[in-house]
């Protein structure tokens, strides 16, 4: 057991600490009540109880911007930082003191989710610093106001109320808005104006904001969009062009949504409204003027009067441009004639045509050229049936393969034009209604009949001609494909193919032929049209057949040769 008349050294420590108001005084790292004995260079001096007194500066008395109000006899609460200090003073500090009594509230204060009070003070990276009457918190730069602040500088060292977001005592950090506070007042405003607000209430507002989707209207502390739809029965592309920020509108309350708390507004409700009557004014028929106002992959629009529009359908815009976009046909601010094929009131829908305001060019191409008239055009396109020619009023006329030349099959005679060549053809049927237009070439060469006609009957064909009949022929063209022939001087024309100039390979060259020759063919047939078609070939196996049929009894061992040699000779 220790003797208390040899104290030991951690004794003399205890009751030093004891002397001095220390640990066991309770003061060290507590926030105690002292009285101000003295107001010196900006600074308090306070009495605590200590051995010595205390200074601290009088900042720490005051929020940022406010005076201390400070004065002898006052007391205050102070953290004891240290008993004493190398010069025998006691490190007092308002602010520890102030920030522990700050803590306490404030923790209380988030666990009921009440408002606190401060003064932002600074500024920090990505945002400010706040005094909660001690402890400083950060205020995020999104959270000082509902829409974004340019300038904070009005806002600082103004006592104003924050919702505290999160706070840690051990790491010392808290999170406050402002911007919760504002939303939360003025939802509350909102909710005791909406209360006095009613569908289809006319007022005046004030433009606080343009989008492109419509504007946002100030009525009086409380917003309401105005849609760009409802801005006027007028197409409008753009708010800008109707209203600017700042205008006074007149405008009418068509929604109001007590859950959102939104309202909708509109303009264009307090305006008659154009589509009252409109099937009077827009019979189905009526041929109309009015302006391209928009233009889309599916068709054009049409202003006929304001806020009346119709949609030109893109298989209504023209009779001869199929499948190109309206943009190549139509634009925008353009004047058109139209004409009305549907009204729907109901739907709110005109349906227009612009090709029905002019003549079907197939009308007006089978009045201005009947079937027989000749026309002329170019070669358009070639295809495995047939060509399509160009022609007046921008329609496009088919000549069949099988109409092209006379004597040689329809793909040789396709290889005989090309596209861009100007070529003259007959009309041989005009079909309005799936327009189309049947050409042909042939037709009209020498000695055909003529389109829609008939050919002489003399003798079943053209010139009287009759089917196995021997005539003589003048070559009129060689051709890779055989010769173009007459019969006469001014006969039927006619084809000679290739194979039927000869029964030899060697004789069914048509390079062997020149024009103007002359020489004896056979009547094969006739086409459609009767133009006659020619062989030579069939006429030498005619007269071959009858030689054997008139000199083989007789001369029975005679030979081919001689029997053909011997009917010759008795010709002559």
């Amino acid at each position: 057991m220790a003797s208390t008349a040899n104290p030991t050294r951690d004794d003399f420590a205890a009751m030093l600490d004891e002397s001095l108001g220390g640990a066991d005084g309770g003061f060290e790292g507590r926030v105690v009540k002292g009285t101000i004995t003295a107001i010196e260079n900006d600074k308090a001096v306070i009495d605590v109880g200590l051995k010595s007194e205390g200074r601290v500066a009088l900042r720490e008395f005051a929020m940022p911007g406010q005076p201390h109000g400070l004065s002898v006899g006052d007391e205050v609460e102070v953290f004891v930082d240290r008993v004493e200090n190398a010069d025998g003073e006691a490190m007092l500090s308002r602010d520890r003191a102030r920030r522990e009594a700050a803590w306490d509230k404030l923790e209380s204060e988030f666990g009921e989710g009440k408002r606190v009070e401060g003064v932002i003070f600074g500024r920090v990276k990505g945002g400010f610093t706040v005094d909660l009457d001690g402890a400083v918190a950060f205020l995020p730069g999104s959270q000082v106001d509902i829409r974004p602040v340019r300038d904070v500088q009005p806002l600082m060292d103004m006592p104003q109320p924050f919702q505290i977001l999160k706070m840690d005592r051990r790491r010392g950090n808290i999170v406050v808005s402002r911007r919760a506070v504002l939303e939360e007042t003025r939802a509350e405003q909102r909710s005791g104006l909406i209360l006095n607000l009613t569908e289809g209430q006319i007022l005046d507002g004030v433009v606080k904001n343009i989008t492109d989707y419509g504007a946002f209207v100030d009525l009086g502390g409380i917003d309401g969009l105005l849609h760009v739809t409802d801005m006027s029965y007028k197409r409008v592309n753009h708010p800008s062009e109707v209203i600017a920020i700042g205008d006074t509108l007149k405008v009418q309350i068509i929604r109001i949504n007590q859950d959102t708390q939104r309202i909708s507004l509109g303009m264009k409700q307090l305006e008659s409204d154009p589509w009252e009557g409109v099937i009077a004014r827009y019979p189905v028929g009526a041929k109309l003027s009015g302006v391209v106002t928009n233009i889309t992959e599916y068709g054009a629009f049409v202003e006929l009067e304001a806020g009346i529009e119709g949609l030109v359908h893109v298989s209504e815009m023209s009779w001869t441009k199929k499948n190109v976009h309206p943009g190549k046909i139509v634009s925008t601010s353009q004047e058109v004639e139209v004409l009305v094929l549907e009204v729907d009131s109901d739907k709110r829908r005109i349906s227009l045509g612009l090709k029905q305001a002019v003549q079907n060019p197939w009308e007006a191409f089978a009045d201005k050229h009947p079937v027989g008239s000749t026309v002329e055009g170019e070669v358009k396109n070639a295809t495995e049936f047939g060509l399509f020619i160009g022609l007046d009023g921008d329609v496009d006329g088919m000549v069949h393969m099988s109409d092209i030349a006379w004597g040689i099959s329809g793909e040789d005679a396709l290889a005989l034009h090309r596209k861009g060549e100007a070529v003259t053809a007959v009309v041989l049927d005009v079909d309005v209604e799936k327009e189309r237009i049947s050409l042909g070439m042939k037709q009209l060469e020498k000695g055909a009949p003529a389109a829609g006609g008939v050919a002489s009957a003399a003798g079943g064909g053209a010139g009287g001609l009759k089917k196995g009949q021997v005539v003589t022929v003048t070559v009129l063209e060689v051709r890779d494909g055989g010769l173009e022939v007459q019969a006469g001087d001014d006969g039927a024309t006619g084809f000679i193919k290739r194979s039927d100039l000869g029964r030899d390979r060697d004789e069914q060259r048509p390079d062997r032929f020149q024009a103007g020759q002359k020489f004896d063919a056979m009547v094969t047939g006739f086409d459609r049209s009767k133009k006659p078609n020619f062989s030579v070939k069939a006429r030498q196996m005619a007269e071959e057949k009858e030689a054997v049929e008139q000199y083989g009894s007789s001369d029975a061992g005679a030979s081919l040769g001689d029997i053909l040699g011997a009917a010759l000779k008795a010709k002559k």
